[in-house]
């Protein structure tokens, strides 16, 4: 890809635009900020403080268009089988789709299907809100459990704890993922089975991490009140085996399916959202739907240089594969947030962390950057020294709420303003002479005052974005999360990767059931001398040797 000609462009107007500082731009540009933001699907971007310029940004563009994008674009929206190692289409949109309009997969309209399992979610949903569906002592469910991993768990956990202001007052929301049974148990001390509905999220009803949580509640459950025959009022399932789930005792009445379109870091907008609609009300669920629908129509019909996925996406491969940036922060401000960073590390690092392109051929630039973050302003009293004063470029993605959710006076004036203050102060830095005058005026002078000034310069010139969004509803968090799904999608056409499988989660699987059986002691095995003394000292543990 190198080798290209807008890449070769893009690499030449990266020397000639050198260490050029955005203050320069705006500067000369006094209309920077109205001509690098814009709205779409409720959402604001300003990507003005970046280190490129009009000139960098129609290269982008260029680029887009050479790698294909706008076709990729509509073979991924027309059911193509774009999941090319797993021979599948790739058409999670169609699970937002609210319109009449069909959507395909080898020719068969799916629209059909997505509307009854919807529908099929809906009734439940509703009976658990009000109280209709009951447990096995007649009481209603005040608690709901999702056992599940990956995209079984972090998109719907994340989703939930940014709605926690549209909750249902009688529900709480649990998550289980982890197969550390500290997880499970710390879940399970708190419930009252009688009020306890269990979600099961695994789409083969295989994965060894959910099934042995599941497992496990399932026992508990049976050994604190609860029967055989109640199992079917406390357990539902997201799957689509069936055979397996009716083995677990769950009424095939009550799994919701989904279909092998549907990638499991793309799934909740599917029945894996079940969580989200008992929380926040079928209604909630489906403005979630309708605002990552609001993002899908935008993606598809904007030009590419308004097109703010393409935008982000294109801006992320500038600093990755041209100003040599590995890494990527994500900062929400928003203490409801605090999820979405690892949510995005998955969306992000299991779509594109890959080597090779489709062809299975090595890839011959960087691919996807380290994502990482943290809620601030926590955030800044954390590693935010790194982005101003360390020596790696970090672009930042900084992304707050217009208006708060709660009623107490000043906190969310400080916020945005520490917000706003953190991508000026990136952006500005402060230079040598800046901080000899701020320390003259503070009484200090001479050999004390030249000691510290390079102490407490801040190089400036550090990218960032500022995603605005109207508030923390549904219909926000909506457009929010499919900017991103689409971003991660354009990155992976310039790159030349298929973002929608993920094999390099398989083989730690694969030998870690090896190893389980060895610990087990229902197998031996051959490993190098570090695994093999390992297992030893994991044996004598588990056998409460010292």
């Amino acid at each position: 890809m190198k080798t290209t000609a807008a890449w070769q462009a893009l690499t030449e107007y990266r020397l000639s635009f050198g260490d050029t500082r955005m203050c320069e731009l705006f500067a000369t540009e006094p209309d920077r900020f109205e001509r690098l933001s814009l709205r779409a699907a409720g959402l604001f971007l300003d990507y003005s403080k970046n280190r490129i310029d009009d000139r960098g940004l129609g290269l982008l563009g260029n680029l887009a268009r050479e790698r294909g994008v706008e076709q990729a674009r509509a073979a991924m929206f027309g059911g193509q089988r774009i999941n090319t190692t797993e021979n599948r289409a790739v058409l999670h949109v169609a699970l937002r789709n609210r319109g009449e309009q069909a959507m395909e997969v080898d020719g068969q309209d799916v629209m059909p299907a997505v509307r009854e399992v919807l529908a099929r979610m809906g009734s439940f949903v509703e009976a658990v809100r009000e109280g209709a569906w009951r447990g096995y002592a007649g009481e209603t469910i005040t608690d709901v459990v999702n056992i599940g991993i990956g995209g079984s768990d972090l998109g719907p956990a994340m989703v939930c704890q940014a709605l926690q202001g549209c909750a249902h007052p009688r529900l709480t929301m649990h998550f289980v993922s982890n197969i550390d049974g500290d997880h499970l148990a710390g879940v399970l001390g708190r419930v009252d089975p009688a009020r306890t509905l269990f979600v099961i999220a695994s789409k083969t009803f295989t994965t060894i991490e959910t099934m042995t949580n599941a497992a496990s509640a399932r026992s508990w459950f049976l050994a604190n009140g609860g029967s055989e025959a109640a199992i079917a009022r406390h357990f539902v399932a997201v799957s689509t085996n069936a055979e397996r789930v009716a083995d677990f005792g769950i009424d095939l009445a009550n799994m919701f399916g989904f279909w092998d379109w549907v990638g499991g870091r793309y799934s909740l907008w599917s029945a894996v959202g079940l969580p989200i609609a008992l929380q926040v009300g079928f209604a909630g669920f489906e403005a979630l739907l309708q605002g990552a629908h609001d993002m899908d129509r935008h993606f598809v019909d904007a030009p590419l240089e308004a097109n703010m996925p393409v935008i982000l996406a294109m801006l992320g491969v500038w600093y990755r594969g041209f100003c040599g940036a590995g890494s990527l922060s994500v900062a929400p401000y928003a203490q409801a947030l605090a999820r979405l960073p690892a949510y995005l590390q998955q969306l992000e690092m299991e779509s594109n962390g890959k080597s090779v392109t489709c062809s299975g051929a090595p890839v011959t630039t960087p691919t996807c950057p380290v994502i990482w973050g943290e809620p601030g302003t926590n955030g800044q009293h954390a590693f935010f020294q790194l982005l101003h004063q360390g020596t790696d470029l970090i672009p930042v993605d900084f992304i707050v709420p217009l208006r708060a959710g709660h009623g107490l006076p000043g906190h969310h004036r400080l916020l945005l303003a520490n917000c706003i203050a953190q991508s000026k102060a990136l952006m500005v830095g402060k230079c040598a002479d800046e901080v000899r005058a701020e320390l003259g005026a503070s009484g200090l002078s001479g050999e004390a005052l030249e000691a510290l000034v390079p102490h407490r310069v801040f190089p400036g010139n550090r990218p960032s974005n500022t995603l605005l969004l109207p508030d923390l509803s549904p219909r926000s968090i909506g457009a929010l999360i499919a900017l991103y799904e689409h971003k991660v999608f354009v990155q992976s056409v310039i790159w030349d990767i298929n973002a929608f499988d993920q094999w390099g989660v398989e083989l730690g699987k694969q030998i870690a059931s090896r190893i389980g059986a060895e610990l087990a002691g229902e197998a031996e095995g051959q490993h190098d001398a570090s695994s093999q003394g390992l297992i030893a000292l994991a044996r004598q543990a588990l056998n409460g040797q010292d």
